[in-house]
């Protein structure tokens, strides 16, 4: 396997955190189709790290020349177009993809493919590249979760295409500890946060709604849509995630 931090056309493309604990946990998730659409020194690199993860990858960009950025050994299509153009996209295998991430050089390009994605063809995990942070929390209240190319870094887009991956956003020095990002999901809104707690393995430390995060108190109830953070045990993550599933019963797992 490659290693873990590679130079891309003079780009540091830091690899995904979850790739970092060990090489047997290779796919943390199941093998999805993504569509990538810009081509760029992130849609390159998000490429590389992919198809690293075993899952298929298509680009999309307007620029065929843009394709010499991918790396040596590059298995998956390539699809010269405008990105939003949904003849292009279903070139580009949308139809049986599981994530789109628009990285393009513009904004306006970028929100226009996510929404294509998500209201045309149903793809749930998208994510839009956003150069202006101060659009960010609009295009967060359509339902589309932006990414700042400043503030944020390829892994971090990587969370978003492959959510049940178990990355965490900070281990503590000893790695006991980790900080880790849950969506909410539909059967837990209305539940206070500390039901979405579990005692001694992972506590909620922040709430993002709508784009705007808060530090978790007591009296927050849980809504579709909601991004928890939470301190977690870092050998019970999987336990936090059936316990947030409704898989651990009546002593956890979504509310009835």
């Amino acid at each position: 396997m490659p290693g873990k931090h590679a130079l891309h056309d003079g780009y540091l493309v830091k690899a995904p955190c979850w790739l970092e604990g060990s090489e047997s946990a290779a796919i943390a998730s199941p093998t999805m189709h993504v569509v990538i659409v810009g081509c760029g020194r992130v849609g390159s690199g998000l490429a590389r790290v992919i198809e690293d993860r075993g899952h298929s990858v298509a680009l999309l960009d307007k620029d065929a020349r843009s394709f010499s950025r991918l790396h040596e050994g590059f298995s998956g299509r390539t699809v010269t177009g405008i990105g939003f153009d949904r003849d292009r996209l279903t070139e580009a295998g949308i139809a049986e993809a599981g994530a789109l991430a628009a990285v393009t050089s513009g904004d306006n390009s970028n929100i226009l493919v996510a929404r294509v994605a998500r209201e045309n063809f149903g793809i749930e995990n998208v994510v839009a590249r956003i150069y202006d942070p101060r659009r960010a929390v609009i295009y967060e209240r359509l339902g589309i979760p932006t990414i700042a190319s400043v503030q944020w870094t390829t892994d971090r887009i990587l969370h978003r295409l492959l959510p049940d991956s178990s990355g965490s956003s900070w281990t503590d020095p000893s790695a006991a500890v980790v900080l880790i990002e849950r969506p909410v999901a539909a059967s837990w809104a209305g539940s206070p946060l500390d039901q979405i707690e579990v005692p001694g393995v992972a506590k909620v430390v922040a709430l993002s709604r709508m784009g705007v995060a808060q530090v978790a108190t007591g009296d927050l109830v849980a809504q579709d849509g909601d991004v928890v953070y939470l301190a977690v045990n870092a050998q019970k993550i999987a336990e936090l995630d059936d316990h947030l599933s409704g898989a651990v019963g009546t002593s956890g797992g979504a509310h009835k």
